[in-house]
């Protein structure tokens, strides 16, 4: 398949051309052309497949440049989703010639409304800022055309969905509507089913499955000892383009410290940074100044960092769906990838509900040099894929074994 094949303009082709891109993926490919013909998509696929450019693309194609707007609106929960998708668009509209804006918390408003004066064809905004602006009467969503909710699995799980249902009753009845996410639940589709009409729904893969090109190892260890191990790993495999995920954001800025006084070069990112730190952390490990970025879940899906070598679970995930947007950090575009996780005693249960919900066993493996001191049970190698309900655990004492 080509983007020659989907229906899209010259511009739009010039515009993917200029972007790098050379074949579309299934994401891209499925829902380009039905999103031009001007139906309503629930659209389901992997982290790192491509979903933002399978909507901008349309979208551009659809709506006029011109006074009036905006005339498209994507909504998404996070700042660095808001950031990555008007990137995308930016890129696309310098060929198309359409006036694109986004709007986030956690910076002043002035520039923001500065920009929605000048005239928006395309706005990307997380659902807060957009309430706090329409209150303003500095945003009008009166002309919107096409209504995009990205990630809206997520939006729902972190309370913004009555934000949303406010924002949705701002918008002409008459539109196309879009919900694109990595996962699509029973849930999401019971509250956004009154917002759609006779959707077109498109699955490319199964939403809790990992990308495949992704290597996944489990190394367990005692809680007390996950730092020294992530140290180990990262100096024993020159490591230098890594993302670090943990529950909390305490412990995001505790790893970083200790990464930093073990002459690890790493930033920290979670709710409590700036936005301005929060790009700056990012800008940092894209250009190479750190070798590691530790980030909270409520970052999972914000980051988008070309040439992610690895990523690294420091705590196991609550969610097996959180799990499959952490790794999905790496192995993005078509590109392989390794995601470790550090597996304690007290997390045996999370990762049985991981290996449940992706069908398959995760490998484990001792590092080099490195004992394994708690002599509580560590996951056992006869866990099957079969076992889907139950995980079966040995106990090991000592130096563990490879597994």
């Amino acid at each position: 398949m080509s983007f020659d094949n989907l229906g899209l303009e010259p511009r739009l082709l010039e515009a993917v051309a200029a972007m790098g891109y050379t074949s579309p993926t299934p994401i891209q490919s499925a829902a380009i052309p039905v999103i031009l013909e001007g139906r309503d998509v629930v659209g389901c696929a992997q982290t790192g497949t491509g979903k933002t450019a399978a909507f901008v693309l349309p979208m551009l194609q659809r709506i006029p440049a011109k006074p009036g707007g905006p005339r498209a609106l994507v909504v998404t929960p996070t700042r660095e989703l808001a950031v990555q998708i008007e990137g995308v668009a930016a890129e696309v509209s310098k060929r198309t010639r359409h006036r694109v804006a986004v709007v986030y918390g956690g910076v002043g408003y002035e520039p923001q409304i500065k920009a929605l004066k000048r005239g928006v064809d395309l706005l990307v905004a997380t659902p807060g800022r957009l309430l706090d602006l329409m209150e303003r009467k500095s945003a009008s969503l009166s002309n919107v055309e096409i209504l995009v909710l990205d990630e809206a699995d997520r939006m729902l799980d972190m309370g913004f969905w009555p934000q949303v249902r406010k924002i949705i009753a701002a918008v002409p009845r008459e539109r196309q509507n879009l919900l694109f996410s990595a996962t699509m639940s029973t849930e999401v589709l019971r509250v956004v089913s009154s917002t759609l009409a006779d959707p077109v729904r498109i699955e490319v893969a199964p939403a809790t499955t990992p990308i495949e090109a992704i290597e996944q190892r489990v190394y367990p260890v005692g809680t007390q000892q996950k730092a020294q191990l992530l140290v180990h790993l990262i100096r024993e495999n020159e490591l230098d383009r890594v993302i670090v995920f943990t529950r909390t954001k305490h412990r995001a800025d505790r790893v970083a410290k200790v990464l930093h006084q073990n002459g690890i070069k790493s930033a920290a990112i979670h709710g409590d940074r700036s936005q301005s730190q929060r790009q700056g952390a990012l800008d940092s490990l894209k250009a190479g100044r750190c070798r590691v970025l530790v980030a909270t879940d409520v970052m999972a899906r914000g980051i988008d960092i070309d040439d992610v070598s690895h990523v690294v679970n420091y705590d196991l995930p609550n969610t097996a769906e959180d799990y499959v947007h952490r790794i999905g950090r790496t192995a993005r575009a078509g590109k392989s990838g390794t995601a470790v996780s550090l597996l304690a005693p007290e997390e045996h249960e999370m990762l049985r509900d991981i290996e449940v919900k992706i069908g398959s066993v995760l490998d484990c493996h001792d590092a080099d040099g490195f004992s394994y001191v708690d002599h509580r049970l560590v996951p056992s190698a006869e866990r099957t894929a079969k076992r889907q309900t139950r995980t079966v655990f040995s106990s090991s004492r000592g130096r563990g074994r490879r597994r």
